[in-house]
């Protein structure tokens, strides 16, 4: 069994597999492909699937997710993710999820998504949801990409290193080291052992040597994603009384995390010869949302379009749960994940011509190099 994965639900739903197969079609994009592939880790913020087919808490795998994509995929969304809308910004279709029946042949050669709700930097982060793959798991899922299944599409090694060196590998992970660990003192005693800044430094440790990893498996261009203003979600402001549609001490801890990160791009950039490290800064447009909603025509900044109590962030949005009406209104789609609407802002801004999010270039012109 490779690390971070736990046993497979058997059932599949085959209708959902033909469904999805057309879907990634119907938003294939118009343009040539910028680059050969793209290859996802990374959270529920990523996940496209994954988590259907292994026994987590954390799933979407019902209605009303999906309910602006046609159908329940997986995605914690009510319909496109930050990557589906980065993948067609570069003239990619969708990537399946590495776990679905469809991942196999020649259908991986755009590209395959390894991200997993409740995953973390640390595999003991999102432990409360039970099944995950955790980033180290999914690293040793694109070791087995690499090395059993593409070798035979491509006529020679040689061939393959080229295709990966010029794929885009974007990492999105962290939020859950803090929402489902740090802040969470009910499975774990991080915030007891370390402070902001040191427990920021551990995760960034950790996600130096997971980056080198992937970098060692042929990776070159990477895309970082920071966390999120993780303060403004829906689930903890039920927890808590924020300010300005926010809590500042949540939101300090996400800042410590970007700001290392951003510097990690750098480092390795310097240290890792070849490899094109770019950071996307998901958190400033993200909060700027939430704090000028009528600048982006929302008109709901801090209420869940699908949950219930407080904020609609007490408890997430659960099957055939009717949502809101005006998506494209709301900021938040359920407790912890933003709508299609703010999704479609963030890869715009950062996967782009006129992207300008990323530092120090944007996808778009990682894509081309």
């Amino acid at each position: 069994m490779e690390k971070g994965v736990l046993v497979l639900v058997p059932f599949l739903r085959s209708l959902s597999l033909v469904l999805f197969g057309f879907a990634v079609l119907a938003v294939r994009s118009q343009d040539s492909p910028l680059t050969p592939a793209m290859f996802i880790f990374g959270d529920s913020l990523n996940d496209g699937g994954n988590n259907n087919y292994i026994p987590s808490i954390a799933r979407a795998d019902y209605l009303p997710y999906g309910i602006d994509f046609g159908f329940p995929t997986g995605r914690f969304c009510n319909g496109l993710t930050v990557v589906d809308y980065g993948a067609r910004l570069l003239g990619l279709p969708l990537i399946p999820p590495y776990l679905s029946p469809l991942s196999k042949g020649m259908n991986i050669l755009k590209g395959v998504n390894y991200a997993s709700a409740a995953a973390g930097i640390l595999d003991e982060s999102g432990k409360n949801y039970g099944a995950r793959i955790t980033f180290d798991g999914q690293i040793a899922l694109f070791e087995k990409t690499v090395k059993h299944d593409l070798p035979p599409l491509f006529q020679s090694l040689e061939a393959l290193s080229r295709y990966l060196a010029k794929s885009v590998f974007i990492v999105t992970i962290g939020s859950n080291d803090y929402i489902n660990n740090y802040l969470n003192p009910t499975i774990s005693n991080s915030s007891q052992i370390y402070s902001g800044e040191e427990f920021a430094d551990l995760l960034i440790r950790a996600l130096s040597q997971q980056l080198t990893k992937l970098y060692g498996l042929g990776a070159r261009k990477m895309v970082l994603g920071g966390v999120g203003p993780i303060g403004c979600i829906p689930d903890q402001l039920s927890k808590g009384n924020g300010k300005n549609g926010c809590i500042q001490r949540i939101n300090d801890l996400a800042v410590l995390f970007n700001d290392r990160l951003m510097r990690l791009a750098s480092s390795l950039n310097s240290t890792l010869p070849g490899s094109f490290f770019v950071y996307h800064n998901i958190f400033d447009v993200f909060y700027d949302m939430v704090i000028n909603p009528n600048e982006y025509e929302f008109t709901v900044p801090n209420k869940a379009c699908c949950g219930n109590g407080r904020y609609g962030g007490a408890l997430t949005c659960l099957p055939l749960q009717l949502p809101c009406s005006s998506r494209n209104q709301y900021i938040f789609w359920d407790s912890f994940h933003p709508t299609q609407a703010v999704n479609a802002i963030v890869a715009n801004r950062g996967y782009s011509k006129s992207a300008t999010d990323c530092y120090p270039i944007s996808v778009y012109q990682l894509a081309q190099i």
